[in-house]
């Protein structure tokens, strides 16, 4: 089982919001996915809907995401439950 598009969409719009400024181990992360995260984050609050491109930014952040914290995608309903499964 594999996380969802729209709980991707949620979970980095949630990334993008409580980490863009602070997180210096995500820094090289957040500014190479200076598309997908905030789209992310539009899309989550229902400001903007994602065309096909969009998705394509999306999915790739999220594949990102997971490597960058080392996680296989198992299944995720937020942020903390990937957290969870990063820190073992």
């Amino acid at each position: 089982m594999t996380t969802d598009f729209s709980k991707q969409v949620e979970i980095l719009g949630q990334l993008h919001v409580q980490y863009r400024y602070d997180d210096v181990e995500l820094k090289d992360f957040i500014e190479f996915n200076d598309v997908g995260l905030p789209l992310a984050y539009l899309a989550s609050e229902g400001l903007c809907d994602i065309s096909d491109d969009g998705k394509k930014y999306v999915a790739e952040t999220w594949e990102l995401f997971l490597t960058a914290i080392g996680v296989e995608d198992t299944g995720f309903v937020d942020l903390h439950d990937i957290y969870r499964k990063a820190q073992g």
